[in-house]
């Protein structure tokens, strides 16, 4: 079953099961990517819809970082808990070691020899950990792996 099949279920399901706040953050997921597919005239792939998927959860997380320093932590929870409906259709995330060994293949595949292959190391590492790990971790970890 696709992601987008999954998506449109769980709006069903939350329907049925009168869930306005799953159900809101579902119709907001459904809504950027029918934005994306008209926009850009294209039929979304799951790669496409985890990394929109990606980008809802990281603006949520800003918003709740906001909130929470504005002492609003009526909103903030609001966010927090789209975050956690979003977060249950990314993929499992990745472990600490199963992305060092990512990094270290990557690292082998491009032949990189100092930070000047950065770009390339974080486009292979990209296409097989989008959605599964914090890419900014990610990129901390290459450079500290390049630089040594």
């Amino acid at each position: 079953m696709s992601l987008l099949e999954q998506l449109k279920d769980a709006q069903k399901d939350a329907m049925r099961a009168k869930e306005k706040l799953r159900l809101g953050a579902i119709r907001m997921v459904l809504a950027e990517i029918k934005q994306r597919e008209i926009d850009n005239q294209i039929t979304l792939d799951d790669a496409a819809i985890t990394s929109v998927l990606v980008k809802l959860v990281k603006q949520r997380r800003d918003s709740y970082t906001q909130y929470m320093d504005a002492g609003r932590e009526d909103l903030a929870a609001i966010e927090a808990s789209e975050i956690e409906v979003l977060e249950s259709f990314l993929p499992k995330p990745l472990t600490e070691d199963e992305v060092s060994a990512l990094i270290d293949s990557a690292i082998a595949e491009v032949g990189a020899a100092g930070m000047q292959d950065m770009g390339k190391v974080m486009g292979i590492i990209k296409g097989k950990a989008e959605g599964c790990a914090d890419m900014g971790k990610v990129s901390a970890l290459i450079k500290q792996k390049l630089n040594a």
